[in-house]
């Protein structure tokens, strides 16, 4: 823990120091002994239980205590990275999109993007690339796949995270998507990446965000505003698919999961509605019930989300997420109007939200192996 964060924010430090603390010395003590004898799931061994503990606690502090120290955003390009500006894309707002940004007091800016190449290419591809290659959009979901021969490089899009009080109320919807959309006409547009070779990849938020980008593209291709195809598929790890508490309801896997390392809050319904309001901002809650760009998944009456036209879609869960009904309501959805060989559902039993991130997890090496087969 650095003197600079002491200085700045003694009292947040003190507090995280004492309650990391007692985590290391009680907490981990408690937990090594109890999973000797018993685990949250039976597939779980002595040391995922541990890392997963460890997690979801640490998880928890930092919503208590908050951000501490640098994270990148959008307003830099990280140093000693493969860092790109990415032009905004106003020219591509239109419908809805348009009467959204408006009411949001949102438009699309120049935002970093992040280049990642396989091992032993140049960091970045040089445009115009070949017609035959394939790419990857990352909407922070790079631990979904690997890259491959015919795909080497992925481009990673910082786009712009919301926040409300006790943080400036900035960002709302439809911020993220707007980014998410210059993002693509990047790849399509500037790298002449053909956008039948453009693979959209999202995990948690970030597959909330792929969807929502689809969604706008195939509802309004063929308009004068709207040039770029839709893009040929999605692989979404973990999707956040109903920003409502629509499955908040006993016996659910928001309340029954909670040794996920998606934290407490992620049950209890004050949380999620205040991760609602940070999202939608002037929309209201409302909203996150029944916009089909918000809460694709929602359960509300209202909810209108169909799936016609979507690309073929890879969609992965763990059995043991709290995130885990919501996603199957999305795969029954996407079954429902797009037949079940053009939606592709992995669920690994007992594994934790987002599990792909996670390189040593025991379901990640037999997850991307039905991925690079669903590639091909």
């Amino acid at each position: 823990m650095s003197l600079k964060l002491y200085t700045k924010q003694p009292w947040k430090t003190l507090c995280l120091a004492y309650k990391v603390s007692a985590v290391l010395l009680v907490r981990v003590p408690a937990w090594s002994i109890t999973y000797l004898f018993t685990r949250p799931r039976p597939t779980w061994s002595w040391r995922h239980a541990m890392m997963v503990a460890l997690i979801r606690h640490l998880s928890s502090l930092l919503v208590v205590i908050g951000k501490l120290g640098h994270r990148p955003d959008y307003r830099a390009i990280e140093p000693d990275a493969e860092g790109i500006w990415i032009g905004g894309a106003p020219h591509f707002i239109t419908a809805e999109l348009k009467i959204w940004s408006a009411v949001g007091d949102v438009t699309s800016i120049h935002i970093p993007g992040y280049w990642y190449a396989k091992k032993g290419l140049s960091p970045r591809p040089t445009a115009p690339v070949g017609p035959d290659r394939r790419v990857f959009l990352f909407l922070h979901g790079g631990g979904l796949v690997e890259l491959v021969d015919d795909a080497p490089y992925a481009l990673a899009v910082e786009y712009r995270l919301s926040s409300s009080y006790p943080f400036a109320e900035e960002h709302p919807f439809p911020t993220a998507l707007l980014d998410a959309l210059a993002g693509y006409n990047y790849l399509v547009g500037v790298m002449r990446y053909r956008s039948s070779n453009t693979i959209v990849v999202g995990d948690s938020a970030g597959g909330n965000i792929v969807l929502a980008l689809t969604r706008y593209l195939v509802e309004n291709e063929g308009t004068a505003k709207v040039s770029l195809p839709g893009p040929p598929g999605h692989l979404l790890s973990s999707p956040s698919v109903d920003l409502s508490s629509s499955h908040l309801m006993p016996g659910s896997s928001a309340l029954t999961h909670n040794m996920d390392i998606l934290e407490d809050s992620y049950g209890d319904l004050r949380h999620i509605l205040y991760r609602s309001f940070t999202y939608v901002g002037p929309f209201g809650f409302g909203m996150a019930s029944c916009n089909r760009y918000i809460s694709p998944a929602s359960l509300s009456l209202l909810m209108r989300a169909r799936f016609n036209n979507f690309p073929p879609t890879f969609v992965t869960a763990g059995g043991a997420e709290r995130l885990l009904d919501s996603i199957r309501t999305l795969r029954d959805r996407m079954v429902k109007d797009m037949g079940e060989a053009f939606a592709t559902y992995y669920e690994a039993e007992d594994a934790i939200h987002n599990y792909l991130v996670f390189l040593r997890h025991p379901s990640r090496a037999a997850t991307l192996t039905a991925v690079r087969k669903w590639l091909t």
